[in-house]
């Protein structure tokens, strides 16, 4: 009984400990959860799409991707979903923002504006002004932005992941008021979402070229340098120190996950 207890505990497999980049990808599914979460507590009249990549001739990789696209009878909400931790910092006027007041991003207006652009272009012109831009972030961040960004009645606006649908839902009840009849029929809104499905691109290489291209990007411009696993900001130090050496392959990441780089 004592060797075939022994024999036992050395045949025991051993528990296998997660990477850092697994537990990176697992809060990446976790936000994304989060965020699903939000878009299910909408009127059943909504309806969404999610991780759209469209053509757009005028973006420098010739494709948009965008988070969420929500159809309903009085707007069509196009939501950029942000994974940062820290002060947000930013503007209108600003075509860059800071995180923590030195990392520098992308206006995420901006940049949402030219996924509505893109969006546009695949359905009629009297359906273009309907669009309202939304852009979530983490509750890790604290915003110092414009307080416009805050109030129900603007077409811009920035919320927490975990108030995403409680700011929609008050829009549309503001949009309900101003507007006595639906702007969007049940067949309209059927009709733009089959349209927006149709042109959305799920190949893979396709899909994996625009990542690419924009990680590329945003080494020339030098904005918003991230890692590569959890999309964090770093510094110009750790930058230079993950480019220069060659065990990370041209990829940058933070301190935490360059200790399971191999």
């Amino acid at each position: 009984m004592l060797l075939n207890f022994l024999k036992m505990k050395k045949d025991k497999p051993k528990v296998k400990t997660k990477s850092n980049e697994q537990v990176a990808r697992r809060k990446g599914e976790i936000g994304e959860y989060k965020i699903d979460i939000q878009l299910n507590q909408l009127p059943k009249e909504c309806c969404y799409l999610s991780d759209l990549l469209v053509e757009n001739p005028k973006a420098k990789t010739g494709y948009s991707q965008i988070d969420h696209v929500v159809l309903t009878s009085y707007g069509i909400f196009v939501i950029e979903t942000k994974n940062y931790q820290g002060t947000i910092y930013g503007a209108k006027e600003q075509k860059t923002w800071l995180v923590n007041g030195k990392f520098k991003m992308m206006n995420p207006f901006v940049q949402n504006y030219g996924h509505i652009k893109a969006l546009t272009s695949f359905i009629e012109e009297k359906y273009h002004h309907l669009f309202i831009s939304m852009v979530s972030f983490t509750k890790r961040c604290t915003f110092k932005v414009d307080l416009d960004y805050r109030k129900i009645a603007s077409n811009e606006l920035i919320v927490y992941d975990i108030e995403l649908s409680e700011y929609l839902q008050r829009k549309l009840s503001i949009l309900k008021i101003q507007h006595k009849e639906p702007l969007l029929s049940e067949q309209e809104i059927s009709t733009i979402y089959n349209t927006f499905s149709k042109e959305n691109i799920i190949d893979l290489k396709i899909r994996e070229e625009h990542t690419q291209g924009i990680k590329k990007l945003v080494e020339e411009k030098d904005l918003e340098s991230i890692c590569s696993i959890c999309n964090q900001p770093v510094s110009d130090t750790v930058k230079a120190y993950c480019l220069s050496n060659k065990k990370f392959n041209g990829n940058i990441y933070c301190y935490e996950h360059q200790k399971g780089v191999n």
